[in-house]
């Protein structure tokens, strides 16, 4: 268990809910805007497919049982922070479920917070000191110790992704797209299994 220094109750009252991010990234959208300042024609095209990406999760996502279990037995008010962007792929592919799984229990609180507006948390939790996401990180709610941190994806498919990435002879292109056929056959399972096993270290 551990303090964060950067997440302070005034990065916490400024964060976002669900409903509030999916809205503000709508309206940035609207406006030929991302969720940071760069606003090319290939950020939009990626955000213009992760509305799409969530909207179809938010409609068609489906939560285990085994999962369900788990969420209903924590008994301590707890706090969600996920840093992400609105232009993030994976963000768009788990955030829905992150989000109906919080919505299990009342004792979790869901918040959001942008990664690039918030540098000095996400450098709290970077994954091989790179600023991946989307990370989320559980909070007690009273005490803000941090109980542990989720992401950016699941182990399953984190690994070959970035072994593509760094793989010079690897088209980046060719990876994304492999990395988003794989979220839409696997249909949030391996998230939410292995999301499970990183609640239950928590307890």
């Amino acid at each position: 268990m551990m303090k964060s220094s950067a997440i302070t109750n005034e990065v916490l009252t400024k964060a976002l809910n669900y409903d509030s991010y999916t809205k503000l990234i709508g309206d940035l959208f609207s406006e030929n805007r991302t969720t940071n300042d760069d606003n090319s024609e290939s950020q939009l095209n990626y955000t213009k497919l992760n509305i799409q990406r969530a909207s179809r999760w938010e409609k068609r996502a489906k939560l285990n049982d085994d999962l369900k279990e788990v969420v209903n037995k924590i008994n301590n008010d707890q706090i969600w922070l996920v840093i992400t962007e609105g232009w993030c792929g994976d963000a768009a592919q788990i955030l829905p479920f992150i989000n109906k799984i919080s919505e299990l229990n009342e004792k979790i609180e869901l918040k959001l917070i942008l990664r690039d507006q918030h540098p000095e948390v996400m450098d709290e939790f970077l994954t091989d000191g790179s600023r991946s996401i989307p990370k989320v990180v559980v909070l007690n709610k009273e005490t803000l110790d941090v109980l542990g941190s989720w992401g950016p994806r699941p182990k399953a498919v984190h690994d070959d992704y970035v072994q593509k990435r760094r793989d010079a002879d690897y088209d980046n292109k060719k990876a994304a797209e492999e990395l988003h056929l794989w979220y839409a056959r696997d249909k949030g399972k391996t998230t939410q299994v292995e999301f499970k096993e990183f609640l239950e270290t928590l307890n």
